[in-house]
C-alpha cells in the first residue's frame, strides 16, 4: 500500500492516491512529514566588559580575606565603596562565588558529631541503674501522682522509688541521693541512665552525680526507645507492693492500660546485661 502510495504521489497528488487506496491522508502525511532543520545556534559572543582572569582574581581574593569570610556580597560592596574602591557589582560577586560552589551560608557553624546509641554494659548488681519518671491517675478526677522509680538492669530489682505530687528536680536529687547511700556504693563503680527530661538533666542531678563519683548517661535527642529498662516497667497500670523484705518489688497486672500484654521487659537478666 505503501508503495502504491508513494508512487501515485507525484502523478495525481496525496489525497487523490490515499482515496484511491482507501488510507487516510493524515497518516500518509504523519508518516511522511520532514521537520526543518532546526536553526544554527549562535556562537556566544564574550562579554565586552566582563572581568579579566587578573580582576576575577583580585574579587575572588578580597571576598576571600578575613574580614569578608562572614559578610554578604552586597556588605562586601558597601564597605569597598565607602573605602573608595570599586571591583564589579554584587551581582557580578555573587556569580564569582557561584562558579566556585560558595554561594551558601559563609558564616562558620558549629559541627556537632552524630550522636551515639548508649550501651552500658552490668555484669552484677549497682553497676548500672536506669530511673524513669511516670504518671499515674489518681483516685479522683483530674488528681494525677508522679513515681520515680530507679531499676537496677542487671536484676531489674527496684533500688529505690517514690511517690511525689509533682515532678522535680530536688526530689529527684533527694531520691537519687537517698538510694545511693542506701546501697553503699562506691565512687566510680556505678553508671545511672535516663533520659532526657528535664529533672534527668537538671543541674541538681548532675552536681550530685559529679559529686558521688556516679558516671551519667542520656538517651540520643529525639529517641524514645534508649532507655527501654525503665520504660518497659513504668507503665500506668503498674503498682508498687511492699515485698516480704520489707523492701519495695514490681508488681505488674497480666494487662496493661492499652490492653496489650505487659511483665515482659526489652532484654531479659543474663550474666551480662546490657541497657
Amino acid at each position: 500500500m505503501e508503495t502504491a502510495i508513494a508512487a501515485l504521489v507525484p502523478v495525481i497528488g496525496a489525497a487523490t492516491a490515499c482515496r484511491a487506496v482507501g488510507q487516510p491522508r493524515s497518516s500518509w502525511y504523519r508518516a511522511h512529514r520532514q521537520a526543518p532543520p532546526p536553526p544554527p545556534r549562535p556562537t556566544p559572543r564574550p562579554q565586552p566588559r566582563a572581568l579579566s582572569p587578573a580582576e576575577r582574581a583580585q574579587a575572588l581574593g578580597v571576598l576571600h580575606a578575613e574580614r569578608f569570610w562572614d559578610a554578604a556580597p552586597a556588605t562586601v560592596y558597601a564597605t569597598l565603596l565607602d573605602e573608595g574602591s570599586y571591583l564589579c557589582s554584587t551581582s557580578t560577586m555573587y556569580r564569582l562565588l557561584r562558579a566556585q560552589g560558595e554561594t551558601g551560608d559563609r558564616r562558620r557553624h558549629a559541627t556537632h558529631p552524630a550522636k551515639v546509641k548508649p550501651e552500658l554494659l552490668a555484669s552484677g548488681p549497682n553497676q548500672c541503674w536506669s530511673w524513669d519518671i511516670t504518671k499515674l491517675a489518681g483516685p479522683a478526677r483530674w488528681t494525677w501522682y508522679y513515681l520515680y522509680v530507679i531499676l537496677d538492669i542487671y536484676s531489674r530489682y527496684a533500688v529505690g522509688w517514690m511517690l511525689a505530687h509533682q515532678e522535680a528536680a530536688a526530689l529527684a536529687e533527694r531520691l537519687l541521693a537517698d538510694t545511693i547511700a542506701k546501697h553503699e556504693v562506691a565512687p566510680g563503680q556505678l553508671t545511672v541512665h535516663a533520659d532526657r527530661g528535664s529533672s534527668m538533666t537538671s543541674k541538681p542531678v548532675a552536681m550530685l552525680l559529679a559529686d558521688l563519683g556516679v558516671t551519667k548517661s542520656h538517651s540520643r535527642p529525639h529517641v524514645s526507645d534508649d532507655n527501654p529498662t525503665a520504660r518497659a516497667s513504668s507503665r500506668p497500670s503498674s503498682i508498687i507492693r511492699p515485698s516480704r523484705t520489707g523492701s519495695a518489688a514490681w508488681r505488674t497486672p497480666e494487662r496493661s492500660a492499652s490492653g496489650s500484654s505487659a511483665g515482659t521487659t526489652s532484654s531479659t537478666a543474663t550474666a551480662a546485661s546490657r541497657c
